[in-house]
């Protein structure tokens, strides 16, 4: 028996450090992660749906679509930079935050931790769209209740079809502890494979060159 295997988290509880990353323009990556403190809570749905095939009488062959996520994130409140970096918001000379209809949200990553009772899961959901927050609030009564911010997320497959990583109990510290120094892409066991040079035949005196006749030499 391995004494020295990692050990498994039994529950999961609480939502924290909250990232976001823009995608970049060019669709290669993401650009540096900034965090978002507040998170209240997060909610995500699988969007799929199965298929089946029958013959025989029986469900012959049953496939499941992966469509990727949909759900909410809740904050204590969105920060302006969110809604200048995602929701496309702008500032104007005045500092004056303005919301035009004709803008359009930006792709993004986001990234958070869901406690557990050994160590916290980190995530990254990839390919991120956001709807923008109601604005919502109500008069103080005999005690305070802080409103929060809502947002609907969408998180569609990259091209190369990934839309979420999660720590594992496995993952080294290395990835753990820089998880949020940026976005983390899958590594695949093998790499790329090189295609080997072409072969250049070899000559008994070295490398073979080509010599090209000079035009008096040409024939008529």
């Amino acid at each position: 028996m391995n004494r020295n295997r990692s050990k498994k988290n039994k529950v999961k509880f609480n939502i924290k450090n909250v990232h976001y990353a823009l995608k970049k323009d060019d669709g290669t990556g993401y650009e540096v992660p900034v965090a978002v403190p507040g998170a209240v809570s997060v909610s995500f749905d699988a969007k799929g749906e199965l298929k089946s095939f029958y013959a025989d009488g029986i469900a012959y062959y049953v496939t499941s679509s992966n469509g990727g996520y949909e759900g909410d994130l809740e904050m204590a409140l969105i920060p302006d930079q969110f809604r200048l970096d995602i929701l496309n918001e702008e500032k104007d000379q005045n500092s004056v935050m303005v919301e035009n209809v004709n803008a359009q949200t930006r792709a993004f990553a986001l990234g958070f931790d869901i406690d557990g009772d050994i160590k916290s899961t980190r995530f990254w959901f990839l390919n991120c769209t956001a709807t923008r927050p109601s604005t919502e609030s109500s008069t103080t009564e005999d005690s305070t209740e802080p409103s929060t911010d809502k947002i609907t997320l969408t998180c569609a497959p990259n091209t190369d079809g990934n839309v979420r990583v999660k720590t594992t109990e496995d993952t080294p510290a290395v990835t753990y502890d820089g998880w949020y120094d940026a976005v983390y892409l899958p590594v695949h066991s093998q790499g790329e494979e090189v295609e080997p040079p072409a072969h250049i035949p070899e000559g008994d005196g070295g490398d073979q060159q080509e010599t090209i006749p000079e035009e008096g030499d040409l024939g008529e």
